[in-house]
C-alpha cells in the first residue's frame, strides 16, 4: 500500500480504530499516500509520534440537541464538534447542518481543515462541527430554536482564542446570526467567537464570496503557471449553486469565462452560450430550485440529476457541492468533454479513482485543501478585524484574499517541484501543510 513500512502499519492501526468511518479513512489514506515518498527525508518523524497524534483528534464533543418544532413537538438531533489540532492556533472550522452529518464526516472535515488552515499562513488550528439537522423545509422559528439549542451546549467549548466556528453546508448568514446571538446572551460578552457574521455586527466584507473567489484565484494561478493561460475564454461547469458554487461561477464569469452549466441538489442546467447567473441568484435567494430556470431562459436545458453537470463539455470544472460527488465515471465524462483543469471548491469532492484518472490524462488538478482555502482565509481576516476593531473595505479584503491564494499556490508549486513532480499539487499541498503542523507540534513537545 505504501513504500514506507511505518505508514503501512500506521494506516492499519488507524483502520482498526476507525473501521466504521469511511470518509475519515479515505482522507487519511489520501494524505498518507501524498507524503509517502517524502518521509525518507525526515526519518525523525516516526520517532516523534507526530503522525500518530495528527491522526487522533485532540477532542471530540458529541451532544444531544433537543428543540421544539412549530407544532409543539419535541425533536432531537445529535451535535458534534471535532477539535482536531491546535498546534498552530485556536481551533477553526465550519459548522454543517445536514442529514448526512455523522462522526466520520466530521472527523474527515476536521482533519482536512487542520491541513488547509496550516496552509493559509494564518495562526489557525483545525476543527469541524455540526448536526444531522437540516434547515431545508424548516421555518425561521424552527431554525432559530434549533440553533439556540445547539449553541446552548456548544458555547462551553468555543470562544475567541479557543475555537471559532464558521458556516458550512446548511449554515449561512441566518444560522450564524442565531448561533452568535444566543452565544452572546449565554456568555454575556460580545467577542469574535464566530465568523461569517453579517457586516452589521462584526462580519467581514467578502466573506460570503471568499471560497468561490479564492477558488478562481487559485485556478488562475494554476493555468498561468502550467499552461500560460487564464480563465478568460474558458467554458466552465460548476457543481453546486450554494454560497461556494454561485460565487465561483460569478467570479469566473467576471474573469472572462463562460459558465455553461451549474447544478443544485436536484439537477443541473446547461446552456452552451452561458448561464444567466442573475437568474440563478434570484432562484437561490427565493429558495427555489434550478428546475425552474428554463422558465426564465427557454434555450437552456434542464438535466434531471446533479451529476450530469460533469457530462457537459467544458474546459474547467469546479466541483463545489459535497464529498465524493465526482467519481470515476464523471471523471471520464469530463475528460471526454475536453476538461483540462479540475479545481475543488468543496471538501474532498473527487474520489481517489477520479483523481488518478485526471492525472493519467494530463488534466490539472487543484485539491480542495488548497483551492478552497479562501473561506477560512477571510474568516481569519474577520478575526483580525474583530480583534482590532478596524474593518476593511471590500477591495482591501479581496486584495488580501487574492494574495493569500497566490501564496498558497506558490507554496504548493514549490513543494511539488522539490518532490520532482511539479503538477502533482495533491502531494505538494499535503507535504507543505504537514511540515507546518509538524514543526509546531515538535516545538511544543508531547501534549
Amino acid at each position: 500500500m505504501f513504500a514506507s513500512k511505518y505508514l503501512t502499519g500506521l494506516y492499519r492501526d488507524c483502520v482498526a480504530k476507525n473501521r466504521h468511518e469511511p470518509e475519515f479513512l479515505q482522507a487519511v489514506l489520501m494524505f498518507l499516500k501524498s507524503v509517502d515518498s517524502f518521509l525518507p527525508e525526515l526519518p525523525e518523524i516516526a520517532a516523534s509520534g507526530v503522525l500518530e497524534r495528527l491522526l487522533e483528534p485532540e477532542r471530540i464533543i458529541i451532544f444531544r440537541v433537543s428543540w421544539v418544532d412549530d407544532a409543539g413537538c419535541v425533536r432531537v438531533n445529535r451535535g458534534y464538534r471535532v477539535q482536531h489540532n491546535s498546534a498552530i492556533g485556536p481551533y477553526k472550522g465550519g459548522l454543517r447542518f445536514d442529514a448526512t452529518v455523522n462522526l466520520s464526516v466530521m472527523k474527515f472535515l476536521a482533519f482536512e481543515q487542520t491541513l488547509k488552515n496550516a496552509f493559509t499562513g494564518l495562526p489557525l488550528g483545525g476543527a469541524k462541527g455540526g448536526s444531522d439537522f437540516s434547515p431545508a423545509g424548516k421555518s425561521d422559528g424552527e431554525v432559530m430554536r434549533f440553533c439556540q439549542a445547539f449553541v446552548s451546549e456548544l458555547f462551553r467549548h468555543v470562544g475567541a482564542g479557543v475555537d471559532v466556528p464558521a458556516g458550512d453546508l446548511g449554515v449561512g448568514a441566518r444560522e450564524i446570526g442565531y448561533l452568535f446571538g444566543y452565544y452572546k446572551k449565554l456568555v454575556n460578552r460580545f467577542e469574535g467567537a464566530f465568523t461569517g457574521k453579517a457586516v452589521s455586527y462584526g462580519g467581514s466584507l467578502v466573506r460570503p464570496e471568499a471560497t468561490g473567489y479564492g477558488l478562481c484565484y487559485f485556478a488562475e494561478e494554476m493555468l498561468r503557471e502550467y499552461r500560460g493561460e487564464s480563465l478568460a475564454g474558458k467554458r466552465v461547469v460548476v457543481s453546486g449553486s450554494g454560497q461556494v458554487g454561485i460565487h465561483a461561477a460569478r467570479k469566473a464569469a467576471a474573469l472572462g469565462a463562460t459558465v455553461v452549466a451549474i447544478s443544485d441538489s436536484k439537477g443541473a442546467v446547461y446552456k452552451p452560450s452561458g448561464i444567466d447567473l442573475d437568474v440563478v441568484m434570484k432562484l437561490k435567494a427565493e429558495r427555489r430550485g434550478l428546475a425552474e430556470y428554463p422558465a426564465y431562459d427557454p434555450v437552456a436545458r434542464y438535466l434531471t440529476t446533479p451529476e450530469e453537470v460533469f457530462r457537459c463539455p467544458c474546459d474547467v470544472a469546479f466541483p463545489c457541492a459535497t464529498q465524493n460527488e465526482l467519481d470515476l465515471e464523471s471523471a471520464k465524462a469530463l475528460v471526454s468533454g475536453g476538461a483540462r483543469l479540475v479545481c475543488e471548491g468543496a471538501n474532498m469532492p473527487s474520489t481517489p479513482e477520479a483523481i488518478d484518472y485526471f492525472r493519467a490524462h494530463g488534466v490539472l488538478f487543484g485539491p480542495g485543501k488548497a483551492a478552497n482555502a479562501g473561506g477560512v482565509a477571510v474568516s481569519g481576516l474577520e478575526m483580525t478585524q474583530n480583534a482590532t476593531g478596524l474593518p476593511w473595505t471590500f477591495a482591501e479584503v479581496d486584495a488580501k484574499l487574492k494574495e493569500i491564494m497566490k501564496d498558497i499556490f506558490r507554496q504548493a508549486y514549490l513543494t511539488t517541484s522539490r518532490l520532482g513532480d511539479p503538477e502533482n499539487l495533491l502531494s505538494g499541498v499535503s507535504v507543505a501543510a504537514f511540515l507546518k503542523v509538524y514543526e509546531a507540534m515538535k516545538a511544543q513537545g508531547v501534549v
